[in-house]
C-alpha cells in the first residue's frame, strides 16, 4: 500500500465540554527511523480522556490547541522505519504501552504522557518502534484497545513490588476497567476477590470472573466493617482504590497491618483529612500507581497470554459515533471498558 499522507481524527477546540468534540483531517508528518506509523484499529476511553475534555484534569496544565484526546490504541503496523525493521514489520497487530518512552524501571518525568500531549482518536498515529507489544493471538483489536492504560495499571498495582499471591485477600473498588482487569489478575494469581460496587448486576458479573465475595456499598454503606467480618478480623492484603478521597479512609480501615493501598482515581470526591492517624497506625503502605513501563507491559501480555484471560467491554462504538462514546462513559453505565471501532 502507498503511504498516508492525512488521518481524519478527533479534536478538542475547546477544553471544558464533550460538545467540542470535532473530527477534522490532518497531515503526517515523516517517519523517523525509529518509529512506526499505526493504521489504528480500535481506541478504548479512560476516566482520564473525560476528565481531559471537560477540563478536570491537571489543574493550571495547559493543553495543546486542538488537542487529540485518548491514550489507549491497538492497530496493525502500516509503515515501519529504516532502524526499526527488525523488530516489526508492516501488517502486525500492535498495541502501544501509555508512556511510550518509559523502558523499564522507575519512570522518569519526561518520560511519562501527561494531559497536554497529543493522543491517538485518529486514523493513523507514529509511535517510538520501542514502544509497542505485539497483540496476543486470542485478542480482537477492540480487546486489546483496553491494553495499555487499564490493564497495565491493575497489573502494575497487584504485581509491581509486593506481588499479590496465592491466599491473598484482594479488594477491588467498583467494576469500571482498571477494577476488572484488576480482578482478573488477582483470581489468576490465586488470590481471594471481594469486589464492591453500587449495582447488584454488576456484582453478577465480577462473580462470574472469580470474586468470591460482593458487597453493594450502597446497601451496605459501613462496607470496610463487612470486609474485616469477611476477613476475620484481618483485613485484606491489597486494595485497588480507585474512589480517591471520598473512599480512601473506608480503603484504610479495610486493610491488614502493613497492607497495601493501590491508588489510581478519584472518582469519589471528599475532603477528609483525617487520615494520617489511621495510615501511622496501620502502618499502610500508600502507593500511587502511574501506569508502567514497557517491560511490565509485556510481562503483562505474556500473563493474559498464559490465562486467556479476555478483557471485558462494555460497549463498542463506531468512530463516527465518539461523543456518544464519550457520554456513554460519563454515564457510568459501563462494566469494564468503553471501545470506539476505528474505520
Amino acid at each position: 500500500m502507498s503511504t498516508p499522507t492525512t488521518t481524519k481524527q478527533y479534536v478538542l477546540s475547546k477544553i471544558g465540554s464533550l460538545d467540542n468534540l470535532t473530527i477534522k483531517e490532518s497531515s503526517i508528518r515523516s517517519l523517523k527511523s525509529t518509529e512506526v506509523l499505526v493504521q489504528v484499529r480500535a481506541v478504548s476511553l479512560n476516566y482520564r480522556d473525560l476528565a481531559i475534555a471537560k477540563g478536570l484534569y491537571g489543574g493550571d496544565m495547559i493543553m495543546q490547541e486542538d488537542l487529540v484526546p485518548c491514550s489507549d490504541y491497538s492497530g496493525e503496523i502500516a509503515v515501519v522505519g529504516e532502524d526499526a525493521r527488525g523488530k516489526w514489520t508492516p501488517g502486525d497487530r500492535v498495541c502501544c504501552n501509555f508512556a511510550q518512552m518509559h523502558v523499564d524501571g522507575n519512570a522518569a518525568p519526561e518520560a511519562m504522557s501527561g494531559g497536554p500531549v497529543h493522543g491517538v482518536l485518529s486514523q493513523y498515529v507514529i509511535c517510538p518502534a520501542e514502544g509497542l507489544g505485539r497483540i496476543p493471538d486470542h485478542l480482537s483489536f477492540e480487546e486489546a484497545s483496553t491494553l495499555p492504560c487499564a490493564a497495565l495499571t491493575a497489573y502494575n498495582a497487584l504485581l509491581g513490588p509486593i506481588p499479590v499471591k496465592a491466599g491473598d485477600y484482594v479488594l477491588i473498588r467498583g467494576t469500571g476497567g482498571v477494577s476488572i482487569f484488576g480482578l482478573q489478575f488477582a483470581v489468576a494469581s490465586g488470590a481471594t476477590v471481594i469486589a464492591t460496587s453500587s449495582s447488584d448486576e454488576k456484582l453478577k458479573l465480577a462473580s462470574k470472573l472469580g470474586a468470591k465475595h460482593l458487597i453493594n456499598y450502597k446497601t451496605t454503606p459501613d462496607w470496610e466493617e463487612t470486609v474485616k467480618t469477611i476477613t476475620n478480623g484481618r483485613g485484606v492484603d491489597h486494595v485497588i482504590e480507585v474512589g480517591g478521597p471520598g473512599t480512601l479512609l473506608k480503603s484504610l480501615q479495610s486493610i491488614k497491618h502493613s497492607g497495601w493501598i493501590h491508588m489510581i482515581g478519584f472518582l469519589a470526591q471528599g475532603d477528609d483529612t483525617s487520615l494520617v492517624g489511621p495510615i501511622i497506625g496501620k502502618a499502610a503502605h500508600l502507593r500511587g500507581v502511574l501506569i508502567g513501563s514497557v517491560t511490565q507491559f509485556n510481562d503483562m501480555l505474556r500473563l493474559i497470554c498464559a490465562h486467556d484471560l479476555r478483557p471485558v467491554i462494555g460497549k463498542v462504538f463506531s468512530f463516527g459515533q465518539t461523543p456518544e462514546a464519550f457520554k456513554y462513559l460519563e454515564s457510568q453505565a459501563h462494566v469494564g471498558k468503553v471501545v470506539i471501532k476505528v474505520d
